[in-house]
């Protein structure tokens, strides 16, 4: 688990991608894959999502490959199963908390509230996901780390290229994105070089310090 966890403090971006086919979502990949990206969250509310990771893990070795909106426990054992590296969750569920530690496999609970953020560290959870983020923006990943330093955040809902920095230099430990880097627009006009320039933009907006933190 902690070589898992170290390459997402290193890597700082996480991919989170939707799609409709395998082949596209393999495409995709690919294209993120060449812009740099390293982590990649497959949603579990996507079609074939346990097929598209072991695809993806099978095509991508040095990636890691992650479920997410993984809200139970045969949700957690099943991307588990298909080779998923890391699991995120839009809620707290401590019992798949338990599930994904037992397999020596983290699991990021969607948390809000300092409440939440405690409950969800005191359960298990090697980090959290900060979501929705957007309506309070970094500065509350800032205010949050004051009373809360021990604890690795990661904020989802809201994060692009424009205020990444923004977000690893309040403390966050990786940041999670969805739309601002693909989108279904994109995927349905299989516009792969857009995404590979998106990405690359996103890494280059990584803080040079950033993965010493």
């Amino acid at each position: 688990m902690q070589t898992i966890l170290q390459k997402i403090r290193e890597e700082k971006i996480i991919s989170i991608i939707r799609s409709e086919s395998i082949s596209d979502l393999v495409e995709v990949v690919g294209a993120l894959y060449d812009g740099g990206i390293q982590l990649v969250e497959i949603t579990m509310n996507t079609p074939n999502a346990l097929k598209g990771i072991e695809k993806i893990q099978q095509k991508y070795p040095d990636m890691l490959v992650g479920a997410g909106t993984v809200l139970d426990q045969e949700t957690a054992r099943l991307a588990i199963l298909s080779g998923a590296a890391f699991l995120l969750a839009p809620t707290l569920h401590e019992e798949s908390i338990a599930l994904a530690n037992r397999y020596n496999v983290p699991l990021f609970p969607g948390v809000l509230t300092p409440t939440e953020i405690v409950k969800a560290y005191e359960s298990g959870a090697q980090a959290v996901k900060i979501f929705p983020i957007r309506s309070f923006g970094s500065q509350y990943i800032k205010d949050i780390k004051g009373p809360l330093p021990h604890v690795n955040m990661i904020p989802v809902g809201g994060v692009d290229t424009d205020n990444v920095a923004e977000y690893l230099n309040n403390g966050s430990f990786a940041v999670g994105i969805g739309s601002s880097l693909v989108n279904d627009l994109l995927i349905s006009q299989k516009n792969f070089s857009e995404i590979s320039r998106r990405a690359k933009r996103l890494v280059e907006a990584v803080p040079k310090n950033a993965n010493e933190r």
